[in-house]
């Protein structure tokens, strides 16, 4: 089930507006975060249009969150952030995902609640390439 209104359906324009697609996972779709504050920012967003994890079944809710350790994994293993910070949202967006910000002691926002995009941080193609490079062989 796929909503041509939303950037996770769609992607295409929509999605380039704050993320790069990396590729596909077992039920769900790695993007880089364009917003790079949080140096491995990226978001798991699930393969169907789904708002809520409790509109999934059990194996398939099971499955997203294989996909998201995994992504982790990756993460940790490309950028060896000291944590990693994981956000669930969707209030306007209603496609269910999860937001996966590595954090750094004594770097942006260390200690807090991260900000959804501040805005701060863009890099040129070459450096997302770069990035997305290093994610891919992480996996």
């Amino acid at each position: 089930m796929k909503d041509q209104n939303c950037a996770y359906c769609a992607r295409g324009e929509l999605l380039d507006q704050f993320g790069i697609f990396i590729c596909d996972l077992k039920v769900s779709s790695l993007i880089l975060f364009r917003e790079q504050s949080h140096p491995g920012r990226c978001i798991v967003a699930y393969r169907d249009h789904v708002s809520e994890m409790v509109d999934i079944s059990d194996e398939e809710r099971n499955a997203f969150f294989e996909d998201v350790a995994h992504a982790a994994r990756a993460i940790h293993a490309a950028f060896s952030p000291d944590k990693v910070n994981y956000g669930a949202y969707g209030d306007t967006g209603c496609h269910l995902h999860m937001h996966l910000v590595p954090k750094y002691r004594d770097a942006y926002e260390w200690g807090g609640t991260f900000e959804m995009n501040p805005g701060k941080t863009l890099l040129t193609q070459d450096e997302y390439e770069e990035m997305i490079e290093k994610i891919k062989r992480c996996l």
